[in-house]
């Protein structure tokens, strides 16, 4: 196919051999089957701010490291400068995620590189060898659901040990290989620790999970991983191998309203992401 604009400084570079073809439009990217040498990869072109359906809202972006003060504040003013430094970080991010948690042994792709605002990294298979579906695009045996839950939610602790919170993890952002789930689309990852809305993130990223698999498997409805996970977490004994029970016992006091308001806010937000994706598809 004719390769896209984006994608010719790749090609000139070396970085790219040849397009093979288009593997899917999303909200934030598109993405390509590309062939480097003997290998066949994805190539992740970025949409520009205004493009995407997904905004760089102020909870995912807040306590974000930039490379110094001039940008900081130029991204405070909005300046044109700023908003190009924004996007720049915005679209970092998720190449500095996929490093971090490959090294902490996370199902993550694996990334080759970054260039021009476009990612190259490994193309995740099915058993045939064609680029693996979505959770969304597969129906599960009950077994085969909680299977399938049970690992993502020990990546779901990797990722966490590693500092890092997906913030937008659902069936839309998890493809399954050959050998299980991988865990894609990070550009809105926040920092565990840096961030004030990371523990309201991995609640959601819990129950989102929970939601999905809970379909085939109603008894996981009933677990309450997320709180249980966080706790562990707040505590400073979380570890990788921690054997989860899927409960939590809250303690009573003062309702924090804030906190309800918010979880009804997100829950909102992610139906009305949920039936955009619908009818993309």
């Amino acid at each position: 196919m004719k390769p896209p604009k984006r994608l010719l400084s790749l090609i000139e570079e070396g970085l790219i051999d040849t397009v093979v073809r288009q593997l899917m439009s999303g909200k934030e990217a598109m993405v390509y089957v590309v062939r480097c040498g003997d290998e066949t990869r994805c190539a992740k072109i970025y949409k520009e701010a205004d493009q995407r359906s997904f905004r760089q809202a102020v909870d995912y972006t807040e306590n974000r490291k930039v490379k110094n003060t001039r940008q900081a504040r130029a991204m405070a003013k909005g300046t044109r400068f700023g908003r190009e430094a924004a996007e720049a970080a915005w679209q970092s991010a998720e190449v500095d995620a996929l490093y971090r948690l490959a090294a902490a042994g996370v199902r993550v792709p694996k990334p080759h590189n970054f260039c021009d605002g476009v990612l190259l990294m490994e193309l995740v298979t099915d058993a045939s060898g064609d680029a693996a579906p979505r959770l969304n695009d597969v129906e599960f045996t009950p077994e085969d659901a909680r299977a399938h839950h049970a690992t993502l939610l020990g990546e779901v602790v990797r990722m966490l040990c590693a500092g890092v919170v997906h913030g937008d993890l659902s069936e839309f952002n998890v493809l399954l290989a050959e050998d299980g789930p991988v865990i894609i689309d990070l550009p809105q990852a926040v920092d565990a620790a840096g961030n004030n809305h990371a523990s309201r993130m991995l609640l959601r990223d819990v129950a989102n999970l929970r939601g999905f698999f809970g379909r085939f498997a109603p008894d996981l409805l009933k677990s309450d991983y997320g709180h249980e996970i966080w706790d562990l977490y707040q505590r400073g004994v979380l570890r990788p191998d921690h054997v989860l029970t899927g409960q939590f016992a809250h303690k009573r006091g003062p309702v924090d309203l804030g906190a309800v308001m918010g979880e009804i806010s997100d829950a909102r937000a992610e139906e009305a992401a949920r039936r955009v994706r619908m009818q993309s598809l």
